[in-house]
C-alpha cells in the first residue's frame, strides 16, 4: 500500500516508517522539523519538508495514498499553558488540515495519534478508553478536540478512522536537545554533561514509560485490521508505574552518575497520576510489553551517548510570560 506519515522525521513517525518499509509498503512523509531530526528519516521514504497546515500542499502529496498516519504534533503539554497558539495550530488545526486533504483524495483510513492528556485528572488509574475525558491544559484540549472533529468529518465523508493513544514513549531518535519536553531525554543529556537533572514539584508524579518498539508493534496493525475502525485504543504499558524521582534514580544507576537532583516549583496543570490501561490493546492487537523500563532507558542512553551530548536549544516561542512560567524556560536553565 501507499502510506503517508506526518511527522516522519520525528521519533515515533520515523520508527513507524521503518516498520512499514520493512513490510514492503511505499512510504511518503512530511515534517516541518520542529520536533525531529532530518537524519531520522529512512532513506527509502519519499520525504517532503512541509507543514501539515499547508492544506494545498497536503492535498497534492496525498494523491493516490491509501493510509494516513498522523503523528505530527507539537506535543508540548507543559508548554501549552504558556504557548497555546503554537500548540493549537500544530495539534488541532494541523489535524483538520490533514483530514480534509485525506478526504479530498479518498484516502481509505486515517490513523491519528492522540495523547494521554485527553484524560486529564481522573479519580482512578489506569485510564481506560471509556472514561469521560477531562483534559486540563491547552494541549490535551487540542488533542481531544482534534479527535472530535476528525470523528465528525470521517462519519460525514466515509473515511475510516482509528484513534491511537500512545503515551510517554522513550527510545532512540527522540529529540534530546529540546528543553520543553521528553523528561528522560532531558535527564540523560544533562547527566552526560555532568549536570544534575531538574525535577518539577516533589518528583512524586507517576508515569509508565513505553519503549518505542512495543508501540510500533501495535501501531502498524492499525492500518489493516477491521476490528479497530472507529476505536480509541491506548498503546503502551500499564506495568512499572513509577515516580519521576524513580526515573532519575534509575538513570543515575545505569549511567553511574552521582545523583543530587535540583527541585523546581511544579508546572501548572500537571497531572499527578497518569497511566493508561493496556487491556483493550491486548484484546484487539495482542499487545505485549517486551521491554522493561531499564532496557528502554539503556537503549536511549546508548543512542544519546553515541551522538554526543548537546546544548539545549530554546527553539519555540513562549507566548505568555508570568510568575507561573517555569524558570527553566524563561531563564534558559537547562
Amino acid at each position: 500500500m501507499k502510506i503517508f506519515i506526518t511527522g516522519v522525521a520525528g521519533f515515533l513517525g520515523s520508527h513507524l516508517a521503518d516498520a512499514m518499509l520493512a513490510e514492503g509498503h511505499e512510504v511518503i512523509g512530511c515534517d516541518n522539523l520542529i520536533g525531529g531530526y532530518r537524519d531520522n528519516v529512512p532513506a527509502e521514504v519519499d520525504f517532503y519538508e512541509s507543514d501539515c497546515n499547508d492544506f494545498e500542499k497536503m492535498k497534492e502529496l496525498l494523491k493516490n495514498v491509501d493510509i494516513v498516519y498522523h503523528t505530527a504534533c507539537t506535543a508540548y503539554e507543559g508548554l501549552s499553558v504558556f504557548s497555546p497558539k503554537l500548540v493549537a495550530e500544530n495539534t488541532y488545526l494541523n489535524s483538520v488540515s490533514m483530514a480534509s486533504a485525506a478526504i479530498a483524495n479518498n484516502v481509505k483510513r486515517f490513523v491519528t495519534c492522540s495523547s494521554m492528556a485527553r484524560y486529564g485528572t481522573q479519580e482512578i488509574v489506569p485510564f481506560t478508553e471509556n472514561m469521560i475525558c477531562k483534559p486540563q491544559d491547552p494541549y490535551g484540549i487540542s488533542k481531544f478536540s482534534a479527535e472530535n472533529v476528525l470523528r465528525n468529518l470521517c462519519e460525514i465523508h466515509g473515511m475510516e478512522l482509528v484513534i491511537a493513544v500512545p503515551h510517554n514513549i522513550i527510545g532512540p531518535r527522540q529529540k534530546y536537545d529540546d528543553p520543553f519536553r521528553n523528561v528522560a531525554s532531558i535527564m540523560i543529556n544533562l547527566m552526560l554533561q555532568g549536570r544534575q537533572p531538574i525535577i518539577y514539584g516533589d518528583g512524586m508524579q507517576k508515569r509508565c514509560f513505553s519503549f518505542v518498539q512495543d508501540d510500533i508493534d501495535c501501531l502498524k496493525k492499525l492500518a489493516f485490521q477491521d476490528n479497530v475502525v472507529g476505536e480509541v485504543i491506548n498503546i503502551g504499558p500499564d506495568e512499572e508505574f513509577v515516580t519521576i524521582n524513580h526515573l532519575a534514580e534509575t538513570l543515575a544507576k545505569l549511567m553511574d552518575f552521582e545523583l543530587h537532583p535540583i527541585y523546581m516549583p511544579g508546572r501548572p496543570q500537571e497531572v499527578k497520576l497518569a497511566t493508561c490501561s493496556a487491556d483493550k490493546a491486548r484484546r484487539l492487537l495482542g499487545y505485549q510489553t517486551k521491554y522493561t523500563l531499564e532496557q528502554g532507558l539503556s537503549k536511549m542512553i546508548d543512542y544519546i551517548r553515541e551522538r554526543g551530548a548537546k546544548p539545549f536549544i530554546y527553539h519555540l516561542p513562549i507566548e505568555i510570560y508570568s510568575e507561573k512560567t517555569p524558570k527553566t524556560w524563561s531563564e534558559h536553565l537547562f
